[in-house]
């Protein structure tokens, strides 16, 4: 049966998603939260998250209706892994009553994050008939507008482990206060922390359990794919921004995240991390949250080489950094993938081949078997791999630099490209694109960072 025969069977079959209730406390500094989630007819999910003690956390002084606010909204954005497994007409919400404007809103991201699970799945929908999201309840969600306006000028920064978060904790924390944040810790991001100066103490960590009947019905070959892990973090920030009497929760998004991975569409793997969402995730706080708190990309005005020249700066990450989703497990570069390949491809202006080889543990350029990944970014062909990469045109530039500099090339992964027209790796570390929301305080330190 095909994945399209597959969504219509399975939407006949599970005709609705309720997202039934949400329950946390807060017991010896530790916060705990659990949601209540059915598949009708009788299929039940109980996602759960953690926030370990921290001496930092203010929970007692959050009002209790900002508090419920904040976990339901989690929620709201956690549902989607569940709901995507049978993909049902009709969502219910029952915690809270939402308005139009917020309907509009949670199926903008819905459809628009879960743009390539459709596209991969062969899926033929659109954004109105995808589903409906109706409420069962006549409460409505407890804004706090200037009840909680006790926020300290200090910065959250989550940390995934990458260079782009590496780069915002170097050029922040000795600027500003800061506190790092790290969902479901593992290696990379730990000794990223610890590089850094912080200790375990000094980091706030959420550790988040997925409900096992989902990853049973995963096995079992219901619908599965990619869900906006970025629009589940940023919700998970305001709530850890309140607890930290946080005002600033700075993202390392840049802005090569808004180009389409299939051109002349909208779907975008990184949608969540693109400024789009940025924007409208910005608005929908201070209408149905809170006025005080600010999101923003620090990275936001920079493109993937900016980054990258930036991060070689940091040499003492380069042990420990790791962007390579498939080797996340084993706390590693795989060396076999789109993410692998572009991260080489984006510092090899900026650090020696050598030193590359040292990092990834082998010399991408020689393994041919990444030819076709090469042909995906550099817009060979179509559709770029479904993965937080660069923008064809940064690919270009980094390809033609290497070909410039490097004579040693024979029977690597770049014999016989040629040199295109593009925009050279020196007209790209030249940018700064306005398109952002940054406070002028980090734009100052953002561009004093560049200049240095």
């Amino acid at each position: 049966m095909s994945n399209l025969a597959k969504f219509d069977s399975l939407r006949e079959t599970y005709e609705s998603f309720c997202y039934q209730d949400y329950h946390y406390s807060v017991e010896n500094g530790e916060f705990c939260a659990k949601f209540d989630f059915v598949l009708t007819p009788n299929i039940e999910f109980h996602p759960t998250f953690r926030i370990p003690s921290r001496s930092f956390y203010h929970w007692d002084t959050i009002p209790k209706p900002l508090l419920d606010n904040l976990v339901f909204h989690i929620g709201m954005i956690e549902l989607i892994s569940y709901w995507k497994i049978a993909c049902p007409k009709n969502v219910v919400i029952k915690p809270f009553a939402l308005d139009e404007e917020q309907i509009r809103w949670w199926k903008k991201l819905y459809f628009n994050g879960l743009g390539e699970f459709f596209y991969v799945n062969g899926i033929k929908t659109n954004i109105n008939d995808f589903m409906t999201i109706t409420f069962s309840s006549n409460r409505s969600v407890g804004t706090c507008h200037g009840a909680f306006n006790l926020l300290h000028e200090q910065t959250l920064i989550p940390v995934g482990g990458g260079k782009d978060s590496v780069v915002t904790l170097e050029l922040l924390k000795n600027r500003v206060p800061a506190i790092p944040l790290i969902i479901n810790p593992r290696g990379a991001t730990n000794e990223c922390v610890a590089a850094a100066g912080f200790t375990e103490e000094q980091t706030a960590i959420v550790k988040r359990t997925l409900d096992p009947t989902m990853l049973k019905m995963n096995a079992e070959g219901y619908l599965n794919g990619h869900t906006p892990f970025s629009a589940l973090l940023a919700f998970y920030t305001i709530l850890l921004g309140f607890a930290t009497k946080s005002r600033y929760i700075a993202l390392s998004n840049e802005s090569s995240a808004n180009e389409p991975t299939v051109p002349d569409t909208e779907i975008n793997h990184q949608y969540s991390k693109s400024v789009a969402f940025e924007n409208d995730f910005r608005h929908y706080v201070v209408k149905y949250i809170d006025a005080d708190i600010q999101y923003f990309s620090f990275l936001r005005p920079l493109n993937e080489l900016q980054i990258a020249k930036l991060f070689s700066r940091a040499k003492e990450y380069r042990k420990v950094f790791k962007s390579c989703n498939a080797g996340s497990k084993t706390d590693s570069w795989c060396g076999k993938c789109p993410k692998c390949l572009f991260t080489w491809l984006a510092l090899s202006p900026f650090i020696s081949r050598k030193d590359l080889t040292d990092i990834f543990g082998k010399d991408l350029l020689t393994d041919n078997n990444l030819r076709p990944i090469l042909d995906q970014l550099d817009g060979s062909v179509e559709v770029k791999p479904f993965e937080c990469v660069g923008t064809v045109g940064e690919v270009r530039a980094c390809v033609n630099k290497i070909l410039q500099t490097d004579d040693n090339l024979r029977d690597t992964i770049l014999d016989g490209v040629e040199k295109t027209d593009d925009l050279t790796v020196e007209d790209y570390v030249s940018q700064f694109d306005d398109g952002n929301n940054l406070p002028e305080l980090f734009k100052n330190i953002l561009k004093e960072g560049l200049n240095a």
